[in-house]
């Protein structure tokens, strides 16, 4: 699971686009801190600093602790908005969250063991069919990636998501057993196996 992260903040005292404006000119980002069944609470934060966390890789499903006055806030990222054309951050939504809280996030797909995969070693490719998969999860066991090996499979196989193992109170929001990838074959295997075919037929 990804450390919780923590990201200092002001409250806003005035809200709308001319504030928003005049903050940005500040070096600071416009956010909103919502849920739990609290007040919304609008906030600025460092941009420095969230750009900094937002180029971790595991920002939108990691645990941000708003600090605030001394007072933590704990929160998952739920959106972040950016400029059209300088690609800078202009606006987050923090979801206020509990240890208990379920929480649906987007968990990047790592594959390991590829040395001991049979297609592999023959020259297979590895075709990812999901580079990402949605969990549901508590929020305190959001895990930093999803851990698929490839041990034993040769090419033609499919790697279905039942090959994974999840954590405790982890499941997918897809409720069936879907591929996250396939091994195939390269070109000049393809090539050599369909004259091989050719021949067979040829001789019978």
């Amino acid at each position: 699971m990804s450390d919780v992260l923590t990201l200092a903040a002001e409250a806003r005292d005035r809200a709308g686009k001319g504030a928003s404006r005049a903050a940005r000119r500040e070096g600071r980002v416009p956010a909103v801190v919502y849920g739990n069944k609290e007040s919304a609470l609008p906030i600025h934060v460092e941009e420095k600093r969230l750009v900094k966390l937002l180029q971790s890789g595991h920002f939108m499903n990691s645990v941000i602790a708003i600090e605030i006055d001394g007072k933590k806030h704990r929160t998952l990222p739920r959106d972040v908005q950016y400029h059209p054309v300088t690609d800078r951050p202009i606006h987050v939504d923090f979801l206020r969250v509990t240890g208990d809280s379920l929480v649906t996030v987007s968990v990047p797909v790592r594959f390991e063991n590829e040395d001991a995969s049979p297609g592999l070693k023959r020259g297979g490719v590895l075709n990812v069919v999901r580079h990402e998969v949605e969990l549901k999860c508590p929020a305190d066991a959001i895990p930093d990636d999803l851990v698929v090996d490839v041990s034993g499979f040769d090419v033609g196989d499919s790697i279905h998501v039942s090959v994974v193992k999840l954590g405790k109170g982890v499941s997918t929001v897809i409720d069936r057993d879907f591929t996250i990838a396939t091994i195939v074959a390269p070109s000049g295997m393809k090539s050599q196996e369909d004259a091989a075919a050719e021949g067979e037929e040829a001789a019978a």
